[in-house]
């Protein structure tokens, strides 16, 4: 789901590459009103992964390497429990 403040959703990034297949990155970020680095980072992606590349990302972490030991879980419930 694009963000409500997002200036382009999947439709829109679809046609910013449409566009910067002829003509400059720039001009077209302008023409949308994006900046050049937005308008990179949507061309880049599709580039590198296709259509796919175009959808939404998740923000989460792809993993959590401080995460807190089962141990110690096991016994916040427990006590929780109690």
């Amino acid at each position: 789901m694009t963000h409500a403040n997002s200036p382009l959703s999947i439709d829109g990034r679809r046609r910013l590459v449409e566009r910067c297949r002829t003509r400059p990155i720039a001009h077209v970020a302008a023409e949308m009103g994006i900046s050049r680095s937005c308008a990179s980072k949507w061309v880049n992606r599709y580039r590198r992964y296709g259509a796919t590349g175009l959808l939404d990302r998740p923000s989460t972490p792809h993993h959590q390497s401080a995460s807190t030991p089962d141990m110690v879980v096991s016994r916040i419930e427990e006590l929780r429990r109690t």
